[in-house]
């Protein structure tokens, strides 16, 4: 595959209302586009370096995804306690099984516990789905939301292929993850876990394991001058950014603002940034 695709649609939001409202719009304008359609929903900030392996876990998938939400968890390369996790239940496909229960964040013993059991994949929020099926569970899971959805989607502007839902009714949708709002309460949800060579860029933390370093393990962008420093992520922009003697850490310096935080501590930005994380 390869070349310029031309979108059939692109849906701009007026303001944040978190996943679950996309969810509900994404289907609203896939089922728009065709009422057969399986929709693929996926986090902007995500990294997949083995995308083959993707698309044959959505191929496996595709026969289940009619007739139930499936996300695609992602297999453990170690106990890691900055993302959620899934328990698989009972096989209803290839590849494909009900989902036992979610569990949040853990702490370290558990996570450790989730590996060694098996079964369990981390919860990286990407869904596969058929529009109908997905504003069916809206409707019992979350009238409010898909409501909402629906209320901003036929008030919106279209302009070509661009759709820009309407503010007000689009900000009154409640501002809630898709996976709180409907995975949660849904009795068709499923897993379908892979190994797609996944990785959380939206973290510091993940972003400076995946970014190119100098000799002594530093990850730098913008005007930088380090002395006797290591292993840490520097960014400045707009500004410039001298750091002498300190190792581990995250600096994201802009001409508003200035974040500083060990890079083990990267999951907690979002206590002090909303939004982030």
């Amino acid at each position: 595959m390869g070349g310029t695709r031309t979108p059939s649609a692109l849906v701009f939001e007026p303001v944040a209302r978190n996943t679950a409202a996309v969810a509900a719009v994404a289907a609203l304008a896939a089922q728009e586009i065709d009422p057969e359609a399986l929709v693929v929903l996926t986090p902007a900030d995500h990294l997949v370096s083995r995308p083959d392996a993707l698309v044959a876990a959505i191929r496996r998938a595709a026969p289940v995804a009619r007739e139930r939400i499936v996300t695609f968890g992602i297999t453990p390369s170690g106990p890691e306690t900055g993302f959620g996790y899934i328990r698989q239940g009972k096989a209803i496909g290839e590849g494909v099984y009900e989902i036992e229960r979610f569990m949040e964040k853990p702490e370290l013993a558990d996570a450790i516990r989730y590996i060694q059991e098996g079964g369990h994949s981390w919860n990286a929020g990407i869904f596969f789905f058929n529009p109908q099926t997905m504003l069916e569970e809206f409707a019992v899971c979350a009238p409010d939301i898909r409501d909402g959805a629906h209320k901003a989607f036929a008030a919106a502007r279209r302009d070509g292929a661009e759709i820009h839902l309407d503010h007000d009714a689009f900000a009154a949708i409640p501002a809630l993850p898709v996976d709180i709002a409907v995975m949660e309460r849904t009795k068709r949800a499923a897993v379908a876990p892979c190994d797609i060579g996944w990785a959380d860029v939206g973290s510091w933390a993940e972003l400076w394991r995946l970014s190119e370093k100098d000799g002594r393990g530093n990850a730098v962008s913008g005007s930088t001058t380090l002395l006797d420093a290591e292993n840490n992520l520097v960014r400045a922009e707009g500004i410039h950014v001298s750091a002498i003697g300190v190792s581990d850490l995250v600096v994201i310096a802009t001409p508003e603002a200035v974040l500083i935080m060990p890079r083990d501590r990267a999951q907690d930005v979002k206590k002090v940034i909303p939004g982030q994380g």
